[in-house]
């Protein structure tokens, strides 16, 4: 069953297109992988799925229902989640009161001890942390601490811009099987990501863009085999 549909959408800044005529979907427990090269309008795209930047002619569907008119809030609240590349994390309040700001929105915050518990199961290390500053964590417990306030949020749909940016090789591991555990717990996940290898690894399905559009789709595994992904993504070299 298709969770999010989007169809048509384009985004541009100052009159230069970063994303032209976007259709996709992301379908209930799927992880689905947004590729390409820096400027392709990776980003873009889910900052326009959350109302964070001005669309135009698109329609974006969560479960049947259309929200490209929605408030950034009111998206939030209808089930998308994101975890932004630059995490916008509150450096000097802790990680406990990072976390309830995940509760805020659904106005739930005399829940912290019960949700703490849940999150917990997946991000043991926090629950040692919830007195120190976020701001003194390492990246990867950074990055944990995003990922966990957005889950806090309970999404459908969780929106990830580059999660392993800045991370050292056995921190991506460790991040791309937390998403795993995220993902079989229901939620679906669309996943921006520059280290295209790992994220087809991990994916389900994916889309490759290339200067703000579309040009190729299908399973990860597809995308892993194609001549054009392998020359464009895989080895190194800049797609043409």
């Amino acid at each position: 069953m298709q969770l999010l549909e989007v169809d048509d959408l384009s985004v541009s800044y100052d009159g230069v297109t970063a994303a032209k005529n976007i259709t996709f979907s992301v379908h209930e427990r799927e992880a689905v992988i947004l590729i390409g090269a820096n400027g392709a309008g990776k980003s873009s795209i889910l900052q326009a799925l959350l109302g964070l930047t001005p669309s135009q002619g698109d329609s974006i569907k969560l479960e049947g229902r259309e929200i490209a008119n929605l408030s950034t809030r009111e998206r939030l609240e209808a089930g998308l989640g994101l975890v932004p590349e630059t995490r916008e994390l509150f450096p000097a309040m802790t990680v406990e009161d990072n976390l309830k700001l995940g509760l805020f929105l659904r106005k739930e915050e005399a829940k912290l001890p019960e949700e703490l518990n849940r999150i917990g199961r997946l991000f043991p290390i926090l629950l040692k942390r919830l007195k120190q500053k976020a701001g003194t964590l390492s990246g990867g417990e950074q990055q944990m601490l995003a990922l966990a306030r957005a889950l806090l949020q309970k999404p459908k749909v969780l929106c990830l811009d580059e999660p392993s940016l800045g991370l050292a090789p056995r921190l991506v591991e460790e991040l791309y099987n937390l998403l795993r555990e995220v993902q079989e717990t229901g939620v679906s996940i669309l996943l921006v990501e520059q280290q295209a290898r790992r994220a087809l690894e991990f994916g389900n399905r994916g889309y490759v863009l290339n200067v703000g559009q579309i040009v190729r789709e299908g399973s990860c595994r597809e995308l892993t085999d194609d001549d054009f992904v392998r020359s464009a993504y895989l080895s190194g070299r800049k797609p043409e």
